[in-house]
């Protein structure tokens, strides 16, 4: 799947506090990885997440390989819209 990094960065920002701690327990891995996804880049205590980033408007397009971490967030955003 391909997005722009702007976009990715935005959707991290509308998280409530506490989802990339609640992203990361739900999918078993450090919450380092999940703010890696999101576009952190400190890989110590953090896994690579399987992006790539390509230079281009709106920050470049970022290509994901596995959309786990981003379903999880649009999850989230969702039943924060509705409660």
């Amino acid at each position: 799947m391909n997005i722009s990094f702007n976009e990715l960065r935005d959707i991290k920002h509308k998280l409530p506090t506490g989802s990339v701690k609640r992203i990361a327990e739900s999918l078993n891995l450090e919450e380092q990885t999940v703010r890696n996804y999101f576009g952190a880049n400190k890989f110590q205590n953090g896994q690579l997440t399987g992006k790539h980033v390509q230079p281009g408007p709106n920050g470049g397009i970022v290509s994901l390989r596995d959309t786990a971490i981003l379903d999880a967030a649009k999850r989230i955003l969702t039943e924060s819209q509705m409660a």
